[in-house]
């Protein structure tokens, strides 16, 4: 990369120097900070069973505490990107990293569920300030030549990140270290965030850029309120009765969205750096491309949750079984991931993300079906097969999507894009745990006797499990508007990005 080309907010000032061995050092400490970001996003689904037990939390509650990271996270990815621009990305990754550790040891000793719950909100937003500097630290650290070598080592921090979170919670709960219970999984982020925080301040180099994009505080705050008014009467609806003033609440929403379209193009034509990018939608890949990444969101959200709710409330697995069974996933997940990308698109396209989109379906019928045949006697090893199915699916889909969808962006708009794809794969996350109150809660009965949970739960994971093979043949179908072929293959087509790109978030 020259000092010339462009960050999601303008052009990088600092052009590295290849001869400072210090950047190994910051790579390594930015690198930690997104493994710990990843592994606390797929860490506590594990430990929610024994959260519900020790601290009493309600269903709607329990949804939150993976909901409101999510949506904290989502609604601060542009802003904290763009403030490290104009203020130094040196300073929002110092500042988010200890935000980080804060709201880490904040969920670690919360008394109650609800300081729980706005504990995993702070986390989120300090993620969103932390996140965004991790591959802009990257790109003004090293020259263009050493660039490979570190993204090959970023991807393999990710595919790790995604591997060992559920199996680090299963350890540390059912350890249950001091009798702490599920807390250690928050508390093991504070030696490693303070090491961070020193380190950080010594070996990072600071960097902006000159002309970075103006904030759009309005835009934030009005997809917050948007998504609050859609997820709040979902997730406390089912426990309510479903009153009138919850659908009167998600219709609402509806008008804000309305209101923050309008406002956005008056923020294009006043000053040019809205939080969305209108014009982008009108590239047809891109406009299909955000819906791939926003229900792909959904269907993985609800499934990640009520699995982890069906192994250990349903059949009243261990976490640490339950962990143990995910791990065939996890590991054909980072399989298909890297065949995707350096073997099968460049040579088939679109049709790999379509066929990974339909495997994900045929893995989700089999584990319903299985589901339904073999009900609460099922075997962890009877499982594998579903969950390498669906993990070799999703895998051909999420290394690649991205590129697909930003092969047809004007490259000035690139940073715009990526940042837009990433912040609405975790607002459809954050939807999808919020219709788990719908698709799975809404089948459970009230008042269940001791031996009816577990049916109970097995039954409502197979209405779950058909929404998500529902969504996913939907997703298939929309993939249709994705380019044929990726970005270098396609005549005229701007340039695939790289230096705009937001490190890759696993949903789950």
């Amino acid at each position: 990369m020259t000092s010339t080309e462009t960050s999601p907010s303008g052009p990088l000032d600092a052009q590295p120097a290849a001869g400072d061995r210090r950047r190994w050092f910051a790579l390594a400490i930015v690198m930690t900070a997104a493994f710990m970001d990843l592994v606390d996003v797929t860490i506590v689904n594990i430990a929610i069973p024994s959260i519900q037990r020790d601290a009493g939390a309600s269903v709607s509650q329990i949804q939150w505490i993976t909901a409101g990271y999510a949506l904290a996270f989502a609604a601060g990815l542009v802003t904290g990107g763009r403030l490290g621009d104009i203020h130094g990305r040196k300073r929002l990754f110092l500042l988010g990293i200890g935000g980080f550790t804060l709201a880490s040891a904040l969920c670690g000793f919360a008394a109650n569920p609800e300081m729980l719950v706005a504990s995993r909100i702070l986390q989120g937003g300090m993620a969103a300030l932390m996140v965004p500097q991790v591959l802009s630290i990257v790109h003004a650290t090293f020259p263009a030549h050493e660039r490979g070598k570190v993204f090959g080592l970023f991807g393999a921090v990710v595919g790790l990140g995604a591997v060992s979170g559920p199996l680090l919670g299963a350890l540390l709960t059912e350890w249950n270290l001091f009798g702490l219970e599920w807390r250690p999984i928050f508390l093991i982020n504070l030696p490693v965030g303070i090491a961070g925080l020193l380190l950080g301040s010594r070996f990072i180099t600071e960097s902006k850029a000159p002309k970075a994009l103006k904030l759009d505080l309005v835009g934030v705050a009005l997809v917050v309120l948007g998504l609050l008014m859609l997820l709040y009467p979902l997730t406390r609806g089912r426990e309510l009765g479903w009153p009138l003033w919850g659908y009167l609440c998600m219709a609402g929403a509806l008008v804000v969205f309305g209101a923050l379209v309008a406002y956005e193009r008056r923020k294009t034509a006043r000053d040019g750096s809205p939080l969305i990018e209108l014009s982008l939608f009108r590239v047809k890949s891109f406009a299909a491309g955000i819906a791939v990444q926003t229900v792909f969101g959904i269907a993985l959200g609800i499934f990640f949750l009520v699995w982890t709710l069906y192994m250990q409330f349903g059949l009243g697995w261990s976490p640490l079984r339950a962990g143990l069974t995910g791990v065939p996933f996890s590991l054909a997940v980072s399989t298909a991931a890297g065949l995707s990308v350096q073997q099968l698109v460049p040579r088939f396209g679109r049709k790999v993300l379509q066929a990974g989109a339909l495997l994900m379906a045929v893995g989700v019928l089999l584990y319903l079906w299985e589901a339904e045949r073999y009900g609460m006697s099922v075997s962890s090893w009877q499982m594998t097969l579903p969950l390498v199915v669906m993990g070799v699916g999703m895998g051909l889909i999420v290394a690649p999507l991205t590129d697909a969808v930003l092969s047809e962006v004007p490259r000035e708009h690139a940073g715009s894009a990526s940042g837009l794809i990433n912040t609405v794969q975790q607002m459809g996350n954050a939807l999808g745990l919020g219709l788990v109150s719908v698709v799975f809660y809404g089948v459970i009965g009230d008042d269940l006797r001791p031996e009816q949970v577990g049916p109970a739960f097995v039954d409502a994971f197979q209405h779950a499990l058909g929404w998500v093979a529902a969504v996913m043949v939907v997703i298939f179908l929309l993939m249709f508007a994705l380019p044929r072929r990726p970005a270098q293959h396609i005549e005229g087509a701007s340039e695939s990005p790289v230096v705009e790109e937001r490190e890759p978030q696993p949903v789950g």
